[in-house]
Protein backbone atom coordinates (compact mmCIF):
# COMPACT_ATOMS: atom_id res chain seq x y z
CA UNK A 1 0.00 0.00 0.00
CA UNK A 2 1.43 2.66 -1.14
CA UNK A 3 1.54 5.66 1.76
CA UNK A 4 0.89 9.08 1.31
CA UNK A 5 2.48 12.42 1.85
CA UNK A 6 1.21 13.38 5.60
CA UNK A 7 1.44 9.64 6.26
CA UNK A 8 4.79 9.70 6.25
CA UNK A 9 5.55 11.70 9.28
CA UNK A 10 3.40 13.33 12.43
CA UNK A 11 1.62 16.09 11.09
CA UNK A 12 1.65 19.65 12.70
CA UNK A 13 -0.70 22.49 13.31
CA UNK A 14 -0.41 26.04 14.16
CA UNK A 15 -3.24 27.93 16.37
CA UNK A 16 -2.99 31.34 17.01
CA UNK A 17 -4.69 32.60 20.37
CA UNK A 18 -3.90 29.46 21.69
CA UNK A 19 -3.72 30.43 25.81
CA UNK A 20 -7.60 29.95 25.89
CA UNK A 21 -11.08 30.15 24.49
CA UNK A 22 -12.05 28.74 21.40
CA UNK A 23 -8.18 28.60 20.19
CA UNK A 24 -7.32 26.51 23.17
CA UNK A 25 -10.15 24.39 23.01
CA UNK A 26 -9.31 23.75 19.25
CA UNK A 27 -5.20 23.00 20.17
CA UNK A 28 -6.73 20.25 22.65
CA UNK A 29 -8.70 18.31 19.74
CA UNK A 30 -5.93 18.57 17.49
CA UNK A 31 -3.34 17.25 20.68
CA UNK A 32 -5.78 14.29 21.09
CA UNK A 33 -5.50 13.40 17.68
CA UNK A 34 -1.95 13.23 17.83
CA UNK A 35 -1.03 16.10 15.94
CA UNK A 36 2.20 18.07 17.06
CA UNK A 37 1.43 22.00 17.94
CA UNK A 38 2.76 24.94 17.23
CA UNK A 39 0.92 27.65 19.72
CA UNK A 40 0.68 31.03 18.99
CA UNK A 41 -0.46 33.73 21.58
CA UNK A 42 0.94 36.98 23.58
CA UNK A 43 0.71 35.04 27.06
CA UNK A 44 3.69 33.50 26.92
CA UNK A 45 3.53 32.56 30.69
CA UNK A 46 0.08 30.36 29.72
CA UNK A 47 1.35 29.15 26.68
CA UNK A 48 4.73 27.38 28.92
CA UNK A 49 1.95 25.84 31.08
CA UNK A 50 -0.43 24.60 27.88
CA UNK A 51 2.82 22.99 26.07
CA UNK A 52 3.89 21.19 29.25
CA UNK A 53 0.42 19.37 30.06
CA UNK A 54 -0.47 18.57 26.25
CA UNK A 55 3.41 17.11 26.13
CA UNK A 56 2.90 15.07 28.88
CA UNK A 57 -1.00 14.05 29.11
CA UNK A 58 -0.65 13.49 25.03
CA UNK A 59 2.92 12.57 23.84
CA UNK A 60 3.21 15.50 21.28
CA UNK A 61 5.58 18.27 20.40
CA UNK A 62 4.57 21.44 21.66
CA UNK A 63 6.71 24.48 20.36
CA UNK A 64 5.56 27.71 21.71
CA UNK A 65 5.77 31.41 19.95
CA UNK A 66 4.63 34.25 22.41
CA UNK A 67 4.20 37.39 19.80
CA UNK A 68 1.78 39.87 19.55
CA UNK A 69 -0.22 39.29 16.57
CA UNK A 70 -1.01 43.41 16.14
CA UNK A 71 2.82 44.24 15.40
CA UNK A 72 3.37 44.77 11.44
CA UNK A 73 5.38 41.97 10.30
CA UNK A 74 4.84 39.28 13.05
CA UNK A 75 3.38 36.91 10.71
CA UNK A 76 6.61 37.08 8.94
CA UNK A 77 8.54 36.37 11.54
CA UNK A 78 6.77 33.52 12.89
CA UNK A 79 7.10 32.03 8.99
CA UNK A 80 10.65 32.67 8.88
CA UNK A 81 11.23 31.13 12.54
CA UNK A 82 9.52 27.61 11.62
CA UNK A 83 11.54 27.42 8.51
CA UNK A 84 14.85 27.88 10.48
CA UNK A 85 13.74 24.99 12.60
CA UNK A 86 12.57 23.05 9.59
CA UNK A 87 8.87 23.07 10.66
CA UNK A 88 6.40 22.01 8.48
CA UNK A 89 2.87 23.26 8.81
CA UNK A 90 -0.22 21.56 7.39
CA UNK A 91 -3.03 23.25 9.31
CA UNK A 92 -2.90 26.77 10.40
CA UNK A 93 -5.69 28.04 12.04
CA UNK A 94 -6.28 31.78 12.42
CA UNK A 95 -8.12 31.85 15.37
CA UNK A 96 -6.79 35.12 17.41
CA UNK A 97 -9.28 38.01 17.60
CA UNK A 98 -10.70 40.58 19.72
CA UNK A 99 -13.68 42.60 19.95
CA UNK A 100 -14.49 46.60 21.11
CA UNK A 101 -17.85 48.08 22.09
CA UNK A 102 -19.16 51.42 21.74
CA UNK A 103 -20.44 54.44 19.43
CA UNK A 104 -17.43 54.03 16.74
CA UNK A 105 -16.98 58.07 17.24
CA UNK A 106 -16.34 56.97 21.28
CA UNK A 107 -14.43 53.85 20.61
CA UNK A 108 -10.51 53.82 21.18
CA UNK A 109 -8.57 54.14 17.52
CA UNK A 110 -5.73 52.61 18.56
CA UNK A 111 -7.43 49.27 19.40
CA UNK A 112 -9.02 49.05 16.30
CA UNK A 113 -6.55 49.86 14.16
CA UNK A 114 -4.59 46.84 16.31
CA UNK A 115 -7.80 44.48 15.37
CA UNK A 116 -7.87 45.27 12.04
CA UNK A 117 -4.01 44.07 12.15
CA UNK A 118 -4.92 40.85 13.94
CA UNK A 119 -8.43 40.14 11.77
CA UNK A 120 -7.47 41.17 8.70
CA UNK A 121 -3.89 41.34 7.93
CA UNK A 122 -2.33 39.15 9.83
CA UNK A 123 -4.72 36.48 8.83
CA UNK A 124 -3.85 37.42 5.26
CA UNK A 125 -0.24 37.12 5.56
CA UNK A 126 -0.28 33.82 7.61
CA UNK A 127 -2.42 32.20 4.77
CA UNK A 128 -0.48 33.45 2.39
CA UNK A 129 3.32 32.56 3.69
CA UNK A 130 1.87 28.77 4.69
CA UNK A 131 -0.52 28.38 1.84
CA UNK A 132 2.46 28.58 -1.20
CA UNK A 133 3.62 25.13 0.93
CA UNK A 134 0.53 23.52 1.20
CA UNK A 135 -0.53 23.64 -2.53
CA UNK A 136 3.19 22.11 -3.57
CA UNK A 137 3.17 19.72 -1.60
CA UNK A 138 -0.91 18.96 -2.28
CA UNK A 139 -1.71 18.78 1.19
CA UNK A 140 -3.42 21.04 3.75
CA UNK A 141 -6.31 22.78 5.85
CA UNK A 142 -6.80 26.25 7.29
CA UNK A 143 -9.74 26.96 9.36
CA UNK A 144 -9.81 30.90 9.47
CA UNK A 145 -12.34 32.21 12.27
CA UNK A 146 -14.41 34.44 11.93
CA UNK A 147 -17.93 35.12 13.19
CA UNK A 148 -21.92 35.46 12.71
CA UNK A 149 -21.08 39.24 12.85
CA UNK A 150 -19.62 38.61 9.23
CA UNK A 151 -23.08 38.73 7.68
CA UNK A 152 -24.55 41.37 8.91
CA UNK A 153 -23.75 45.40 9.60
CA UNK A 154 -23.16 45.40 13.32
CA UNK A 155 -23.75 49.00 15.46
CA UNK A 156 -21.53 49.54 18.79
CA UNK A 157 -18.94 46.80 17.36
CA UNK A 158 -18.71 48.16 13.82
CA UNK A 159 -14.88 47.59 13.24
CA UNK A 160 -15.20 43.95 14.89
CA UNK A 161 -18.21 43.22 12.24
CA UNK A 162 -16.81 44.50 9.43
CA UNK A 163 -13.32 42.72 9.90
CA UNK A 164 -15.36 39.49 10.13
CA UNK A 165 -17.02 39.95 7.10
CA UNK A 166 -13.52 40.12 5.38
CA UNK A 167 -12.74 36.92 7.24
CA UNK A 168 -15.91 35.29 5.48
CA UNK A 169 -15.35 36.81 2.01
CA UNK A 170 -11.64 35.98 1.77
CA UNK A 171 -12.07 32.66 2.87
CA UNK A 172 -14.97 31.52 0.66
CA UNK A 173 -13.02 33.14 -2.36
CA UNK A 174 -9.92 31.10 -1.52
CA UNK A 175 -11.29 27.79 -1.26
CA UNK A 176 -12.70 28.43 -4.47
CA UNK A 177 -9.37 28.51 -5.97
CA UNK A 178 -8.18 25.72 -4.40
CA UNK A 179 -10.30 23.37 -5.28
CA UNK A 180 -8.45 20.24 -6.91
CA UNK A 181 -5.41 21.43 -5.07
CA UNK A 182 -5.25 19.16 -2.34
CA UNK A 183 -5.61 22.32 0.02
CA UNK A 184 -8.81 23.43 1.75
CA UNK A 185 -9.99 26.11 3.77
CA UNK A 186 -12.86 26.39 6.15
CA UNK A 187 -14.66 29.39 7.53
CA UNK A 188 -15.93 29.25 11.53
CA UNK A 189 -18.67 31.44 12.22
CA UNK A 190 -19.43 30.79 15.63
CA UNK A 191 -22.12 33.11 17.43
CA UNK A 192 -21.56 34.48 21.15
CA UNK A 193 -19.22 32.20 22.91
CA UNK A 194 -17.48 32.25 26.55
CA UNK A 195 -14.35 32.85 25.89
CA UNK A 196 -13.43 35.80 27.63
CA UNK A 197 -14.26 37.88 24.08
CA UNK A 198 -17.11 39.97 26.48
CA UNK A 199 -14.89 40.86 28.97
CA UNK A 200 -12.27 42.25 26.71
CA UNK A 201 -14.34 43.68 24.83
CA UNK A 202 -16.06 45.68 27.29
CA UNK A 203 -19.89 44.42 26.69
CA UNK A 204 -20.54 42.15 29.54
CA UNK A 205 -23.83 43.97 30.10
CA UNK A 206 -24.69 43.72 26.07
CA UNK A 207 -28.02 41.67 25.53
CA UNK A 208 -26.16 39.71 23.06
CA UNK A 209 -23.59 38.67 25.90
CA UNK A 210 -26.13 37.09 28.10
CA UNK A 211 -25.66 33.59 29.22
CA UNK A 212 -28.87 32.35 27.54
CA UNK A 213 -27.52 33.13 24.37
CA UNK A 214 -23.55 32.29 24.60
CA UNK A 215 -22.31 28.68 23.44
CA UNK A 216 -19.27 27.70 25.33
CA UNK A 217 -16.07 27.37 23.87
CA UNK A 218 -15.66 23.85 23.76
CA UNK A 219 -18.62 23.15 22.13
CA UNK A 220 -17.92 25.13 19.22
CA UNK A 221 -14.20 24.20 19.22
CA UNK A 222 -15.58 20.58 18.48
CA UNK A 223 -18.31 21.73 15.67
CA UNK A 224 -15.63 23.61 13.81
CA UNK A 225 -13.01 21.35 14.27
CA UNK A 226 -15.57 18.45 12.50
CA UNK A 227 -16.19 20.99 10.04
CA UNK A 228 -12.31 21.44 9.13
CA UNK A 229 -11.90 17.68 9.07
CA UNK A 230 -14.62 17.23 7.37
CA UNK A 231 -13.40 19.78 4.04
CA UNK A 232 -16.79 21.88 4.92
CA UNK A 233 -16.11 25.46 3.69
CA UNK A 234 -18.49 27.14 5.81
CA UNK A 235 -19.52 26.36 9.75
CA UNK A 236 -22.22 27.88 11.55
CA UNK A 237 -22.28 26.49 15.63
CA UNK A 238 -25.42 25.88 16.46
CA UNK A 239 -29.39 26.30 14.91
CA UNK A 240 -30.18 29.69 16.27
CA UNK A 241 -26.65 30.83 14.99
CA UNK A 242 -27.74 29.38 11.39
CA UNK A 243 -30.91 31.09 11.30
CA UNK A 244 -29.74 34.38 12.18
CA UNK A 245 -26.80 34.31 9.66
CA UNK A 246 -29.61 32.82 7.05
CA UNK A 247 -32.30 35.58 7.81
CA UNK A 248 -29.85 38.56 7.23
CA UNK A 249 -29.60 37.50 3.77
CA UNK A 250 -34.05 38.05 3.27
CA UNK A 251 -34.04 41.44 5.58
CA UNK A 252 -33.09 44.90 4.35
CA UNK A 253 -29.46 45.83 5.90
CA UNK A 254 -30.75 48.58 7.29
CA UNK A 255 -32.85 46.62 9.05
CA UNK A 256 -30.74 44.04 10.30
CA UNK A 257 -28.60 47.06 11.51
CA UNK A 258 -31.73 47.80 13.56
CA UNK A 259 -32.11 44.19 14.78
CA UNK A 260 -28.17 43.97 15.92
CA UNK A 261 -28.33 47.35 17.49
CA UNK A 262 -31.06 46.39 19.44
CA UNK A 263 -28.91 42.80 20.46
CA UNK A 264 -26.29 45.26 21.22
CA UNK A 265 -28.41 47.21 23.74
CA UNK A 266 -26.80 47.19 27.38
CA UNK A 267 -29.18 45.66 30.15
CA UNK A 268 -29.85 47.08 33.71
Amino acid sequence: MKTTFQEQRKQTALITGASGGIGYELAKLFADDGYNLVLVDKKGEKLTEIAEQFQQKYGITVKIIAKDLSIPMSAEEIFTMLQKESIKVDFLVNNAGFGSFGFFHETDLTTELQMLQVHVVCLTHLTKLFLKDMVKQGYGKILNVASTAAFQPGPLMAVYFATKAYVLSFSEAIANELEGTGVTVTTLCPGPTASGFQYTAGMEKAKSASSWRVMDSETVAKIGYRGLMANQTLVIPGLRNKILATSAKFAGRKQVAKIVRKMHALTN
